[in-house]
């Protein structure tokens, strides 16, 4: 096993702890360990993860992301409204969890004329993105109730206590996906997402108010809560390729989709935000043919490609003038980054993982 604790560095394992809140983290099984806090909806308990504030400050008290864009989101139902009841959190939305997930990638796909459906379900007022009145949003994904847990979630310890996060009442361990943001790889969480189709697939909660945050197809820190995340749909499919990448090798059970994110926590200014406005590019008949297919590892990558005819956009949305038009599709993927490879992908560290990488 391969796992560092959050005071490692980048000398110690190659790892950059993006989220400073980490407590441990095994990259070859693509799982973080992270504080889980305790509240209450309706008088039951709830536990909770907070992984990004729209405040600087808050940000560094909570050990988290910083992402003020998410600010630009208060006033919409993109936020849940929550009381602070003496440190503990009182939701007016909640999830249910289910025991077993009804869609799984396998070898096969997904079957002809299937629809994928989440097993976990955000009720009307839920969101991950939460507001006690003060102006700042925390992004704090439900992870477990009385209904049962997160698909992500693979341990929850209660009881177990850390002196830097005092609040918190244990831990809890989460699965990550693979992905990449400027060539440099990078695991990022799968929390949330607001259409049936995207929860199913990354084995999401359905949180449909999280499209209610503004921006759909922009960047611009001014207005817009969202940072797009740009999966392939149609990459190379074989287990173990270099090159391999996208949504159909992943439901085919072949590694991670590999998505590429636009922004990165603290290096571009504001622009960072979890609240990833989904652009689906495709591969062209053409560019298959002529064997141009590769794996694209940044935004840059993939403009590039869009803009020479070879990648062609998939949404309906407005065009995205960050990304040269690329038109989003009308989801939001609720996706925390953890922490960043910069050199070398996880799966190349400590042992094999073609499944995944």
């Amino acid at each position: 096993m391969f796992a560092l604790t959050s005071g490692a560095s980048l000398a110690d394992g190659g790892v950059e702890f993006v989220l400073k809140s980490v407590i441990r983290v095994d990259p070859p099984n693509e799982t973080v360990t992270l504080p889980v806090f305790q509240g209450t909806f309706a008088g039951s308990p709830v536990y909770y993860i907070v992984t990004d504030s729209s405040d600087d400050e808050d940000a560094k008290r909570r050990k988290v992301n910083a992402a003020p864009k998410l600010r630009n989101a208060l006033g919409t139902r993109a936020v849940q409204s929550v009381v602070d009841a003496g440190g503990v959190v009182q939701f007016s939305g909640t999830v249910r969890f289910a025991s077993s997930r009804p869609f799984r990638p396998g070898p096969d796909g997904i079957p002809p004329g299937a629809a994928p459906f989440p097993s976990s379900v955000g009720d009307e007022n839920y969101s991950s993105l939460i507001t006690t009145g003060n102006g700042i949003v925390l992004n704090a994904s439900q992870v477990a109730n009385a209904s049962g847990v997160h698909d992500s979630l693979v341990g929850l310890r209660l009881g177990v206590t850390h002196p830097e996060f005092p609040t918190a009442v244990g831990e809890v361990t989460l699965s990550t996906f693979g992905g990449a943001w400027n060539t440099a790889p990078l695991l990022y969480l799968h929390m949330d997402a607001s259409t049936a189709d995207v929860a199913a697939l990354e084995g999401s909660t359905l949180a449909p108010n999280l499209n209610f945050a503004p921006g759909l197809g922009s960047n611009d820190p001014g207005f817009s809560a969202r940072s797009a995340i740009i999966p392939i749909e149609n990459g190379r499919e074989r287990r173990g390729d270099p090159e391999r990448q996208g949504i159909m090798s992943f439901v085919q059970n072949q590694g991670d989709p590999l998505n590429v994110t636009q922004a990165f926590p603290g290096k571009q200014g504001d622009t960072y935000s979890p609240v990833w406005d989904v652009h689906v590019l495709r591969w062209t008949e053409e560019a298959i043919a002529k064997n141009q297919r590769r794996r694209m590892r940044s935004a840059s990558d993939v403009i590039g490609e869009f803009n020479k005819g070879n990648l062609r956009d998939t949404g309906t949305g407005p065009p995205n003038p960050s990304l040269d038009g690329i038109r989003a599709n009308d989801a939001i993927s609720n996706c925390p980054i953890v922490i960043r490879l910069p050199s070398v992908d996880p799966g190349k560290r400590g042992q094999p993982q073609e499944n995944r990488w």
